[in-house]
């Protein structure tokens, strides 16, 4: 089988699908070093929450609570790989990443700089308590 095909910016192009298999084919096929980000956000985010769901939208992986919607989602640029939360100007302290969406907050991740592994997850922990998108 072919590997999935590298979309702008290096992007997976994976299909549609829900639950862990398809996260992981996505996290299979980030290029290079947004391949051990993604790993250790996955990692994160189901150690904190193991009731997580997980899926594949629009080349990206999401998770969210049951019956609460999507509270998170990943994707790969050229240079970081960026985190997105729905309701991220809901968290405390908030991500400094803006979105033209007021509720959006971003958190870009990069090659050289450590993740803030204990802020991510109180972000994660916050956010899963939070009205998720139902998409």
């Amino acid at each position: 089988m072919a590997p999935p095909k590298l979309l702008a910016g290096g992007n997976p192009q994976i299909p549609k699908g829900e639950g862990d298999a398809p996260v992981q084919a996505y996290i299979a096929a980030m290029p290079g070093w947004k391949q051990a980000i993604g790993r250790t956000l996955d990692r994160l985010i189901g150690e904190a929450l193991p009731e997580v769901r997980k899926a594949v939208k629009w080349n990206s992986p999401f998770y969210g609570m049951p019956g609460k919607g999507w509270f998170l989602s990943f994707h790969c640029f050229d240079r970081y790989v960026k985190v997105t939360f729905f309701e991220g100007a809901s968290l405390d302290p908030a991500p400094a990443g803006l979105s033209k969406y007021p509720q959006v907050r971003y958190l870009d991740l990069h090659e050289d700089a450590p993740i803030d592994e204990a802020q991510f997850v109180d972000w994660v922990k916050q956010a899963s308590k939070l009205p998720g998108e139902r998409m």
